[in-house]
């Protein structure tokens, strides 16, 4: 009998989910840092211009770098978790390998409800991260410097304002009560979206969806793109 697999999503997998799935929830895994600080070669960006796109940092390696934004020890790094469906666990597992395969490798962490912080939901959930230790690890960078960075970079993928624009839509669709906002992320949608006001560029429906996003309170809805036998190559 195969195993059942888990998915935790923390980037474009809260809001770009191609694979087929029979369950998910939102929820957190603990010990993170989630930074823009990883280079998009082949997604958000180029080889020549890389975009950035995030991951996730370790507390204790994490404590060491120079950062613009504090992050208490206990913090958590809230995504979405996945249920892949049944007997399409290789299939899935061979995409996300080529989806995230610009630096990232697989992790396995516990995953929390908004509602329980002593017993996890999944254990042992799989996570992609591009450690420090990576080639398209980029450092830590001034806040300034990465929104610069997104709005001037587009890759076979799209903008990579739509990825950081998507990302932060995603998360206060899914909000709890107890859930904190992202300073990081909250700082550089702000950033990004006055660079974008700047140069003339239409910000109205991020605005609009954003407030509506957080005025109702709602759960995005996402359509898998992998049928069965077929794989569409949707990038990050």
């Amino acid at each position: 009998m195969t195993k059942d697999m888990w998915v935790f999503g923390y980037g474009s997998l809260i809001w770009k989910v191609d694979f087929p799935i029979e369950r998910k929830e939102f929820g957190y895994i603990k010990g993170y840092a989630r930074r823009f600080w990883h280079k998009s070669h082949d997604h958000r960006g180029t080889p020549e211009a890389p975009g950035r796109v995030v991951t996730l940092i370790p507390y204790e390696e994490w404590k060491d770098m120079e950062d613009e934004h504090h992050l208490p020890e206990d913090d958590v790094c809230w995504g979405m978790v996945y249920k892949v469906q049944s007997g399409k666990e290789d299939e899935v597992r061979e995409w996300l390998d080529y989806r995230e395969k610009d630096g990232y490798t697989i992790h396995y962490e516990d995953v929390f409800s908004p509602n329980n912080d002593k017993t996890p939901i999944v254990k042992g959930a799989m996570v992609y991260i591009g450690t420090t230790k990576n080639e398209s690890f980029a450092g830590p960078t001034k806040q300034a410097e990465v929104a610069s960075i997104i709005v001037n970079s587009k890759g076979p993928s799209g903008p990579n304002v739509d990825y950081l624009l998507n990302l932060c839509k995603a998360l206060r669709m899914n909000h709890r009560p107890k859930t904190n906002a992202d300073s990081h992320l909250t700082d550089l949608e702000t950033r990004v979206l006055a660079l974008m006001r700047e140069r003339g560029m239409d910000t109205s429906a991020w605005e609009h969806s954003a407030a509506v996003a957080s005025a109702e309170n709602s759960v995005p809805n996402e359509s898998p793109s992998i049928s069965s036998g077929t794989q569409q190559k949707v990038a990050a």
